[in-house]
């Protein structure tokens, strides 16, 4: 049997909750306004997205550092188109990693992307049952002052 996970969600008010990791961690939701919420979270399906660029973050980052690349900073941007009928699943996706460091290889930032894609992340591998996913990158050169 494999590794169980839970998280718990409490109603507030209106559409607002609050929802609870297995260790603890909160995490305010709520709809948008045009959808009679308030703003005051994210919505359940931003933090799909948010899910996403985590977990495949995490995987990037990891590799970069087992490949011994001088990394000083690392943003995945991600964005995603939803189905127009329910449930306005995610349709596409595009992932794209911001990666500042000193003489990063491109092949190895390739390599960590197709390693977190194709094996490590959960998130890509459960989204792309209905999304096709896109992944890019940029490389900058880390400052040399800082």
């Amino acid at each position: 049997m494999g590794q169980k996970k839970s998280s718990r969600v409490v109603w507030r008010e209106d559409l607002i909750f609050t929802g609870y990791s297995n260790n603890g961690h909160s995490i305010p939701l709520d709809a948008a306004r045009v959808a009679g919420g308030h703003d005051a979270g994210a919505s359940p399906m931003e933090l799909l997205l948010t899910a996403l660029g985590g977990c495949t973050g995490m995987d990037v980052i990891s590799i970069l550092r087992k490949k011994q690349q001088d990394v000083t900073g690392l943003e995945v941007q991600v964005e995603g188109v939803r189905a127009d009928e329910h449930p306005r699943v995610y349709t596409e996706i595009w992932v794209k990693f911001v990666v500042a460091g000193r003489g990063v290889d491109a092949k190895a930032v390739e390599r960590a992307i197709e390693l977190s894609r194709d094996k490590y992340c959960g998130a890509a591998a459960t989204l792309r049952h209905t999304a096709q996913i896109h992944y890019d990158y940029v490389i900058r050169e880390a400052d040399e002052a800082s």
